[in-house]
């Protein structure tokens, strides 16, 4: 197996995942059945034999909490951390907070379908996913990537849709195709990485 190593993983269900509500910035805990995804997701890491060297994370409290019950499965407990608003989930502005079919209500269906699922137009006060992307990536670039290839095994654990914006670059996926892709709560994505950071496979740890 390749040296060069990125994890990731999306927080576990949140207290609001479960509520249906528009989550972004706000800080809502995990549910008990996210604490349960978030250790299934190390007990099918440390069955794969990874050890991490250094794991990145966002400020919000369900992706650290995530991390640390994944480390803590994985008796790596001690592993260098660092925290970042770059990985912080996508802003949702005036929707943060509520209920996704009040806000169908509001606004209409058509419309929250077009700031849910299309990649340049933000809802009011928020973030398009392009917005997300845009300070996502540079984050990855300039601090995830290097020690990726440097041979350092490595694992995020962030949100729904600052990972899509990593995926959409491993993955080199259009707009239209990012748009379109499921990240589920728990489930490791395994990427090895080639020298000029292209992605040689990827593989979903799942039961």
């Amino acid at each position: 197996m390749s040296d060069r190593i990125l994890v990731l993983v999306r927080h576990g269900q949140s207290e609001w995942n479960l509520k249906n509500l528009f989550t972004g910035w706000r800080d809502p805990d995990l549910t008990e059945q996210g604490v349960a995804e978030a250790k299934r997701a190390g007990a099918l890491l440390k069955a794969e034999g990874l050890k991490f060297d250094v794991a990145f994370t966002s400020l919000l409290s369900r992706a650290q909490r995530t991390l640390s019950l994944v480390l803590g499965e994985m008796g790596q407990e001690s592993v260098e951390t660092l925290a970042s608003q770059a990985l912080n989930e996508r802003d949702y502005g005036d929707l943060s907070g509520l209920n996704k079919d009040d806000a169908r209500a509001k606004w209409g269906e058509e419309q929250v379908h077009v700031w849910r699922r299309s990649y340049d137009i933000p809802p009011p006060g928020g973030e398009s996913l392009r917005d997300t992307v845009a300070r996502t990536l540079p984050y990855y670039n300039q601090e995830i990537l290097p020690r990726v290839l440097r041979g350092q095994t490595t694992i995020v654990t962030a949100h729904g849709n600052s990972l899509r914006a990593l995926i959409m670059v491993l993955e080199k996926l259009s707009p239209e195709g990012i748009m379109k892709r499921e990240v589920l709560t728990g489930v490791p994505m395994v990427y090895r990485m080639r020298a000029d950071s292209t992605v040689e496979d990827r593989r979903d740890l799942a039961v």
